[in-house]
């Protein structure tokens, strides 16, 4: 007869037991859906800093051009440049030679 009481007394336990579990697994259960929301918010925030970064990608893009373009303008400047001392140069070398040869 022991036996029978202490294995009624063991099973209810055993059942409230499992009641108790469930009830906090599931609890667990909410935690975790909840973190499951707050990782989806952080990756809609990780989306709208990608659009932000594809936004500034296309302004240094943009950035970029339009010093290929001044950097063109400013290679004619140097052209003009080196074309117009080696003019000069010329000049001045030609003025020399012409005052050694009458002189």
């Amino acid at each position: 007869m022991e036996t029978m009481v202490r294995e009624n007394w063991t099973d209810g336990r055993l059942d409230e037991f499992e009641k108790r579990m469930d009830e906090r697994f599931d609890r667990v259960d909410e935690r975790f859906d909840e973190v499951g929301r707050r990782f989806e918010q952080v990756d809609k925030r990780f989306e709208q800093v990608d659009k932000r970064f594809e936004q500034v990608d296309k302004r240094f893009e943009q950035m970029d051009k339009r010093l290929d373009r001044i950097g063109d303008g400013l290679q004619s400047v140097r052209n003009a440049i080196v074309f117009g001392a080696i003019t000069m140069s010329s000049a001045f070398v030609a003025g020399l030679i012409g005052l050694v040869i009458e002189g």
